[in-house]
């Protein structure tokens, strides 16, 4: 699904202004537990001080790389440690868009000096909702600034996927793992359920899985 609205053009989420009391905050909390670096989703949450509590997409364009970039920087200046931002999955894209969302990140990770965290899941998502290539999406990122994945289920409703982390990680989940694994040589892997519980042993059985991947022989290069 497109969104019509040219995003880009609003002014609004540009001008709101970068909460440095909260930044100041967070720096003395990742300070204390001595965080290595502090992650975060590429996307925007609300505007002018009313916040949406959503992760919603972002119109990937020029004028869009340029605005994250330099708050990035900022951010990272503050923090005084990188920040590491995850693609989050979605449902509209903007018909202003000029990048992929994986020319997006890889542009904005090298401009930015920041880290990715990929969403395995999130990206099987996306793909099917918007009809890309996820193994492209993949090998097209700098894979030496994945320093975290994440792996989760969601739910096929036929026409779109939603990403609900309430059912086990997919077998299509679990190949688009095995190829990031191999691009990036293994990485630490959050295994991520919010809801529907099952019985401890399935979820071990999951990390069983998980481990194995990242164990397995390579099946190519890197790249």
């Amino acid at each position: 699904m497109r969104s019509s609205c040219t995003g880009c053009r609003c002014p609004s989420a540009a001008r709101t202004p970068l909460d440095f009391g909260y930044l100041r905050r967070l720096k003395r909390l990742a300070d204390g537990i001595r965080a290595p670096w502090v992650s975060d989703h590429v996307c925007w949450t609300g505007v002018l001080g009313v916040n949406t509590h959503d992760l919603l997409p972002l119109p990937f364009t020029e004028e869009t790389l340029d605005h994250v970039v330099r708050r990035v920087r900022v951010v990272q200046d503050v923090l005084e440690r990188q920040l590491v931002l995850e693609n989050p999955s979605s449902y509209v894209e903007f018909h202003a868009s000029t990048l992929t969302e994986w020319e997006f990140l890889a542009r904005m990770a090298e401009e930015a000096d920041c880290g990715l965290l990929l969403d395995v899941n999130n990206v099987h998502v996306s793909a099917f909702n918007h009809d890309f290539d996820p193994v492209r999406y993949l090998r097209e990122l700098p894979h030496e600034r994945i320093v975290q994945m994440h792996l989760a289920g969601h739910t096929d409703y036929g026409t779109h996927i939603v990403d609900t982390h309430d059912a086990p990680v997919s077998a299509p989940v679990w190949e688009l793992y095995r190829l990031a694994v191999e691009l990036t040589g293994g990485v630490p892997t959050l295994l991520e359920r919010d809801d529907k519980l099952p019985p401890f042993p399935e979820l071990l059985a999951e990390l069983d899985t998980a481990r194995a991947l990242t164990t397995a022989p390579a099946g190519g290069a890197r790249g």
